[in-house]
């Protein structure tokens, strides 16, 4: 359970520097740039001490990548401009888990607990509470159709992300072989950035792009953010995912790390200003307290 509240800290820092950088040169760009650092940090991890692009599980691990590094955070960064990021967070954390959980079970027969089907539940309510948007939806109705769908689409991104990680780590187990968390996560950046980059140039070459060139002083300006991004989330983050996701079953590793917008808000709040309002500390207790249950859970 350790792996899983370490990923959470990790996701949540890395949620406030992806924010800062994605206003400052946008979304697409902040992306990428972070996947390209982030990969040549696990790459040197991955070929200097761990296996490199090897394994039995290999192609579950690139999968698993294409899947969630690619084709869920295209959809998430598609949902994010059309419904919001908070809208866009609880559709991804609030429908990960029991995608994942049925995926799971229908790949590798994991057959939860009632119990962590309980408190995996609370979990996702108290996070689904705090993080509802407080108005109805004023804009056109066919943009939000078409964001809800992308949103739903980053969940299943996520969730199969998980779930084909934990495929390659039975395949692996199979044949008595090891493999660490930094390793995984750098064969699924690999793929996952390969899918992002086709799919950035198919836009280019279709001119749907929006990005636009900006000056050595923006960059400059949002190079720490990025750096640090990267850090807390596709380099250290995503190892310490896949760490978690080695050691135990989906259905308790995601409605942990669906938290981790609830700790970031935490953090906003401290750093920024930004309290959060009544309802939403109502729903941070009510996840807090579903965790907290889970944990004690799986210690006995």
């Amino acid at each position: 359970m350790f792996p899983a509240f370490l990923t959470t800290i990790l996701f949540s820092v890395s949620i406030l520097f992806a924010s800062k950088s994605a206003r400052l040169v946008g979304p697409m760009q902040a992306n990428v740039t972070r996947l390209l650092l982030a990969m040549l940090l696990l790459g040197i991890w991955a070929h200097g001490w761990g296996m490199g692009m090897s394994g039995v599980g290999l192609p579950w691990f690139l999968l698993s990548g294409l899947i969630g590094f690619g084709l869920g955070d295209i959809c998430m960064f598609g949902a994010l401009s059309h419904i919001g990021p908070r809208l866009t967070i609880l559709l991804t954390q609030c429908l990960a888990a029991p995608i994942a959980t049925v995926g799971e079970y229908l790949l590798l027969g994991t057959r939860p607990s009632a119990g962590e089907l309980l408190l995996g539940g609370i979990i996702l309510l108290g996070v689904g509470i705090a993080l509802a948007p407080d108005k109805h939806w004023e804009g056109d109705a066919s943009r939000f159709r078409f964001g809800v769908l992308l949103g739903i689409g980053s969940a299943f991104g996520q969730a199969f992300g998980a779930v084909f990680s934990r495929r390659g780590y039975a395949a692996c187990q199979a044949i008595h072989a090891s493999i660490d968390g930094g390793t995984v996560a750098y064969q699924r950046i690999s793929a996952g950035v390969l899918t992002t980059l086709l799919f950035w140039g198919g836009l280019i070459a279709l001119g749907k792009s929006r990005e636009i060139r900006h000056s050595q002083k923006i960059w400059a300006a949002s190079a720490g953010y990025i750096v640090f991004n990267a850090l807390a989330g596709p380099t250290l983050g995503v190892a310490c995912f896949q760490w978690a996701l080695m050691v135990a079953p989906s259905v308790q590793v995601l409605p942990i790390v669906a938290t981790a917008p609830l700790l970031t808000m935490a953090l906003a709040w401290g750093i920024e200003g930004a309290q959060p309002t009544r309802r939403t500390m109502i729903g941070a207790t009510v996840a807090v307290m579903g965790t907290a249950g889970l944990a004690w859970m799986q210690s006995k």
